[in-house]
C-alpha cells in the first residue's frame, strides 16, 4: 500500500445532506474501503442500516472487516451500482431513504501497483475495478482500432493528441504487445511532442484515465444508476453524487436536471473546504451534488 491511506471525501457534508435517522436505510452505492458508511452507520444509531454495494473483491472484504462491529446493520452486495435496481429487489430492500456514488477512484486501486490502474509502477496493464471483467486495458490497446483507440482518448480523457497517440499505439504494437504501464506512459510521452506536454500533471493521466474508464464501463453505469435511482429511493430521498471530473460532472447534472422525478439540492456543486485540501490533497477535484426525489418510477405504490 502506498504513503496515503484512503480519506473519504466531503464527508461531513454528505452526512449533512443525506440526514441519517435510526431505522432509515440507506445505500452506499460504492463502498470502496466503507469510511463514509461508517459515518453513516454512526450517524443513524442504533437502528440505521447501511447497504453497501462493492464490485473490487478485495476492498469488499476490506469494507466487511472494517465494518463488522455493526453486525446486521451493514449489508454487503458484491456488484456493480449499476444493477442497484435488481440487486436491492432481490434483496427486498426497497425502498431506501438515501444512496451515495463516490466516483473517484479509491486509493486502494491506485495504491496497489498489480492492480495497473497508475503510471507510477511499472505492472500489468489491468485497470480492472473487478476481476470480473473480461477484457483489461492491454486487452483494449491490443484490440481496438485507431479510430477506436482515438475515440476512447478523446471522449473519456480529452486528450487532445488522441489521434496522434492512437497512431504511435497502432505502430507500437506491430512491433511488440503493450502489457505494461511503463510501456504505455512511455509511449505517451514519445506520441506528444514535448512543447505540448502539461505542467501540472504526467504526460500520461488523460489517457490512463480514458482506458480505464473505458475497460470499467464507467460512465455508461453512470447513466444506468441515475436511471435507476427514481426506482429505489422513497418519495423524498436523497441521492448525493461525488465527481472527482468535468466529464463525469457534466454526465450528473445533465441526468439530475433532465430527469423530473428529481429535485435538485445543490445549484451548484459542492467543494471540499481549503482544510480538508490540506489534509487530503487527493480531495481537490471533489464536486458534490445532491438532488431529492419528488416523483418515484412507481409512484403509485409507496407515495
Amino acid at each position: 500500500m502506498g504513503s496515503a491511506p484512503h480519506v473519504s471525501v466531503l464527508l461531513g457534508e454528505v452526512l449533512a445532506y443525506l440526514q441519517p435517522q435510526g431505522g432509515g436505510v440507506y445505500v452506499d452505492g460504492t463502498l470502496g474501503l466503507g469510511g463514509h458508511a461508517e459515518a453513516i452507520l454512526e450517524a443513524s444509531a442504533p437502528g440505521g442500516r447501511v447497504i453497501g454495494f462493492e464490485w473490487d473483491q478485495e476492498a469488499a472484504a476490506l469494507a466487511a472487516e472494517r465494518l463488522a462491529r455493526f453486525g446486521d446493520r451493514i449489508r454487503i452486495i458484491p456488484a456493480s451500482y449499476a444493477e442497484l435496481a435488481g440487486r436491492l429487489e432481490e434483496a427486498g430492500e426497497l425502498p431506501v431513504d438515501g444512496l451515495l456514488l463516490d466516483l473517484g477512484v479509491s486509493s486502494l486501486q491506485l495504491d496497489r501497483p498489480e492492480r495497473g490502474f497508475s503510471f507510477r509502477h511499472d505492472a500489468p496493464l489491468d485497470m480492472r475495478m473487478s476481476a470480473d471483467l473480461s477484457l483489461t486495458g492491454a486487452d483494449l490497446v491490443a484490440r481496438l482500432g485507431e479510430e477506436e483507440l482515438a475515440d476512447v482518448f478523446y471522449r473519456f480523457g480529452e486528450e487532445r493528441q488522441a489521434r496522434r497517440i492512437a497512431r504511435f499505439v497502432v505502430e507500437e504494437r506491430k512491433k511488440t504487445p503493450i502489457t505494461t504501464t511503463r510501456q504505455l506512459a512511455e509511449l505517451v510521452a514519445r506520441a506528444i511532442p514535448r512543447k505540448y506536454h502539461p505542467r501540472r500533471i504526467h504526460v500520461a493521466t488523460r489517457v490512463f484515465q480514458a482506458l480505464r474508464i473505458a475497460v470499467n464501463r464507467e460512465f455508461d453505469n453512470i447513466v444506468q444508476v441515475l436511471a435507476q435511482a427514481p426506482s429505489v429511493l422513497k418519495k423524498g430521498g436523497v441521492l448525493c453524487v461525488i465527481t472527482f471530473h468535468s466529464l463525469e460532472d457534466r454526465i450528473v447534472k445533465r441526468g439530475l436536471m433532465d430527469n423530473p422525478a428529481y429535485e435538485l439540492v445543490t445549484r451548484k456543486p459542492v467543494e471540499p473546504s481549503p482544510e480538508e485540501i490540506q489534509r487530503n490533497p487527493r480531495a481537490r477535484s471533489a464536486r458534490l451534488r445532491v438532488a431529492r426525489i419528488v416523483t418515484t418510477l412507481d409512484s403509485g405504490l409507496r407515495d
